[in-house]
C-alpha cells in the first residue's frame, strides 16, 4: 500500500511526500497540521505542556495526551516531541477511497528513529476507524524503522508521582552550583527522602532540588509506590550510584512503555 505524508515545513510551505521520503523530514520541527477542536461543554480543552526535553511547548488536546507527553518528555532516549505534526494518506483497497489520519503525537529517540502515537483514553477510542488507520500506521512505521502505537496510560500511582515531580521538571530547579553532587553523596545508597534532603541543607531550598534530580533521573526511587518523605532515593546507578527505581517506572525510563522498536 502506497502511503503519503502531507505536512507543512517550518518556513510554512504546504507540502506531500510519499513516507518513505518525509521519514528522513525532521518532525520534530514542524508545527501541527491540524487544529486540536475547542468542544463546547467538554471539561477539557486543549493546553500547551512545556517540554523539559526540548525547551519549547508541545500543544495537546486532552488529558490522556498531556500524560503521554509528560512520560516521554522523561524518558532520556527521547530528543524531540511535536504534536501533530504529519497526516498520513493512503488509498483503501476495499473501496479506492483515500483514508487519512492525523497521529497526535511524535517523538525523535537519540538513535534517530522516531515513534509516531496516539494517546486514547480508552483502547476502543476511535473506533473501526482508528483500528484500520493502527493497520496502515504500523506497517508503514515499520517500513523506516519506526514504531507506531496507541499508548496506554500509566497506572494511577505512577502517574501521580510523574505530574508531582513534573512541577520541577524546569532548570531552575535543581539549585546553586554543587548542590547536584552533594545530593549524588547524601544518596549514595537507599535513603529516605526528607532525611537525605535534610542531611544535605534547609529542606525548603533542598527539597526542589530532590524533586528535580528524581525527574532527571539523577536520583531514583520506585515509582510504582506512593512518593512521600519515607520513599527511599539513590542516586542512579548509571550515574555513580545504586538506583532503585524499578517496576514499571524503570521500564518507563528506558522506552519500553513508549512503544518503541529498535531496528
Amino acid at each position: 500500500m502506497d502511503v503519503e505524508a502531507a505536512f507543512a515545513t517550518a518556513a510554512g510551505q504546504a507540502t506531500q511526500l510519499p513516507w518513505d521520503r518525509a521519514a528522513s523530514v525532521r518532525l520534530e520541527d514542524l508545527a501541527p497540521v491540524s487544529a486540536f477542536p475547542v468542544v463546547p461543554g467538554r471539561r477539557w480543552g486543549p493546553g500547551w505542556w512545556w517540554s523539559a526535553t526540548t525547551g519549547r511547548h508541545v500543544v495537546h488536546g486532552s488529558a490522556s495526551m498531556r500524560t503521554q507527553l509528560m512520560v516521554l518528555d522523561r524518558d532520556p532516549e527521547v530528543t524531540g516531541l511535536a504534536a501533530r505534526p504529519v497526516r498520513l494518506l493512503w488509498r483503501d483497497t476495499s473501496d479506492g477511497r483515500v483514508r487519512s489520519w492525523v497521529p497526535q503525537l511524535f517523538a525523535r529517540y537519540a538513535d534517530g528513529t522516531g515513534l509516531l502515537a496516539d494517546c486514547p483514553s480508552s483502547p476502543t477510542a476511535g473506533g473501526d476507524t482508528a483500528q484500520q488507520a493502527r493497520v496502515v500506521l504500523e506497517t508503514a512505521c515499520a517500513r523506516v524503522g519506526w514504531a507506531y502505537r496507541r499508548l496506554e496510560p500509566p497506572p494511577t500511582v505512577v502517574a501521580a508521582n510523574l505530574r508531582w515531580l513534573a512541577g520541577y521538571r524546569h532548570p531552575r530547579y535543581q539549585g546553586p552550583p554543587g548542590l547536584r553532587a552533594a545530593l549524588t553523596e547524601a544518596f549514595a545508597g537507599p535513603r529516605p527522602l526528607a532525611d537525605g534532603a535534610a542531611a544535605v541543607g534547609d529542606p525548603l531550598q533542598v527539597l526542589p532540588a530532590v524533586y528535580h534530580a528524581l525527574w532527571s533521573g539523577h536520583l531514583t526511587t520506585p515509582l510504582d509506590k506512593p512518593l512521600h518523605e519515607e520513599a527511599l532515593v539513590c542516586a542512579d546507578a548509571g550515574r555513580g550510584g545504586g538506583g532503585v527505581e524499578s517496576g514499571w517506572a524503570a521500564a518507563t525510563r528506558r522506552g519500553e512503555r513508549s512503544g518503541r522498536h529498535t531496528r
